[in-house]
């Protein structure tokens, strides 16, 4: 065929596009997998060429590999590691939804490599100079290098995007939550008029769910460092040398800044991905608080006549293609699809990692994409939600202050004075009435005005206490 050459494997022949960088088992699996035209994401695929380059170190530092291949597969590796998304899509063309091992991507890497590395040596493509799975992925199995390449990709996707993003985010609520200190408004339960609160204490309370998020997500990250490099197919080691995994994860570490370490128990590190669902997990907690926060910020800045319009969020788009002037939420409304999306993926991941039969899980490809795009997508959405958003975000004071005049449940501070059952009397006259609490209390004569001034102070009904209390 014209533009093929052709190449083997062990199944026999088949044509390969001639300026293919694959070879045949990645031919085999483009075409077996026609399925969704998704593929691993740019960041597994260079932790994939990571892991490769620190393997090819351990090697020749074992003496199973020649300082000449080593250097070849180094600097295959790197333009892997470095390529852009136009490279990787002609290259690295498998969908995700093919072998669960991973298999068919762990050799498209090698084949990859391979050849690059035989092309620097001056040999032809093809020619496997320097062979895909004798050199490439010597010491190596799909089992233990697809599951550890998904840790570091992870792992360095979340120190390098996601922690930052989030730090970032929490610093700029924790600003907000200083500079509203002083604004009072109603709050709320049950989407109710509750006892009061200051606008502050709602945003010091986002930018500790933000906090308490990121603390999880670091505490899972930590958990991916333990990796199954050096388990080969089933968890035994077989066709590795001993010292291997050590070599090459202290390589890996060198690479990435971060410290990977070899599994405990090989069996565990590759039937089970509990790791990958615990890193999820996190990820799943944090964009439940992250869509509470957005949702709060929506519905505290609805209007403007309307709504509570209690705060106002910065103008960056029209809202409308009919009605004119309008403007939405549109920040709040991307992070909670983000956050919708994180959600999904972790039951994706969940019910993955219910496949780890006998000695291998079986839904890894599909678990990579999924907590990698998760890390992603909350890193980007909060950097866009910050930098739109919640930098530019206003108090309403005056309109904090005619709400609050009109909260029923002010009458709280006076059940030490007149009991909750005279309280609930006032609270539902004020509702019915839409008067403030402390003027049907002068109209019902239940207090002299020393009294209901030291009752109704609302700025101490933010902070714990009895009414009148020292």
């Amino acid at each position: 065929m014209p533009g093929t050459r052709t190449e083997s494997d062990s199944l026999g022949e088949i044509d390969v596009p001639a300026d293919a960088l694959y070879g045949a088992q990645t031919q085999r699996a483009k075409e077996n997998f026609p399925i969704s035209e998704r593929r691993f994401p740019r960041r597994f695929l260079q932790a994939l060429a990571l892991v490769k380059r620190a393997c090819a170190e351990a090697n020749y530092e074992l003496g199973l590999l020649s300082a000449e291949k080593r250097d070849a597969i180094a600097e295959a590796t790197g333009r892997v590691a470095e390529a852009g998304e136009e490279f990787l899509a002609e290259h690295f063309p498998l969908d995700i939804f093919q072998t669960g091992s991973g298999t068919s991507t762990n050799m498209n890497a090698n084949e990859v490599i391979a050849n690059l590395a035989s092309e620097a040596l001056g040999e032809a493509r093809g020619s496997k100079a320097v062979h895909p799975n004798d050199d490439v992925n010597m010491s190596q199995s799909s089992n233990d290098v697809i599951p550890t390449a998904l840790h570091a990709a992870a792992r360095v996707a979340l120190a390098e995007k996601l922690a930052p993003a989030l730090e970032r985010l929490e610093e700029t609520f924790a600003e907000k939550a200083d500079a509203f200190d002083d604004v009072l408004k109603s709050g709320r339960t049950h989407l109710m008029d509750a006892t009061p609160v200051r606008l502050g204490q709602e945003f010091g309370g986002y930018a500790m769910q933000v906090r308490r998020g990121r603390e999880r997500v670091a505490r899972a990250a930590e958990e991916l460092g333990e990796v199954a490099l050096g388990g080969t197919a089933t968890g035994t080691g077989m066709n590795r040398p001993t010292d291997f995994p050590e070599k090459a994860l202290a390589h890996l570490s060198d690479r990435t800044g971060l410290r990977f370490r070899e599994a405990e128990n090989h069996f565990e590190a590759q039937a089970d991905k509990a790791a990958v669902v615990s890193a999820s997990g996190a990820l799943n907690a944090l964009a439940t608080s992250l869509l509470k926060v957005a949702n709060d910020l929506r519905h505290l800045s609805s209007g403007p006549t309307s709504g509570l319009g209690e705060i106002t969020l910065p103008v960056i788009q029209p809202g409308s293609s009919i009605m004119p002037g309008k403007v939405n939420p549109v920040q709040s409304e991307a992070l909670m699809m983000a956050a919708a999306q994180v959600v999904g993926n972790h039951q994706t991941i969940t019910v993955s990692n219910t496949h780890g039969n006998f000695e291998l899980n079986v839904m890894m490809p599909v678990m990579a994409c999924a907590l990698i795009e998760s890390i992603e997508v909350l890193a980007n959405a909060c950097e866009a939600f910050r930098e739109k958003c919640a930098e530019g975000i206003e108090a309403n004071r005056e309109r904090c202050r005619e709400l609050l005049e009109l909260n029923p449940s002010i009458a709280t501070a006076l059940n030490t004075a007149i009991g909750y059952d005279k309280a609930s009397e006032v609270a539902k006259k004020a509702a019915a009435e839409r008067k403030p609490v402390r003027e049907v209390v002068r109209e019902m004569d239940l207090l002299s005005e020393e009294e209901l001034e030291e009752l109704l102070n609302v700025r101490a009904m933010t902070e714990p206490g009895v009414p009148g209390e020292g």
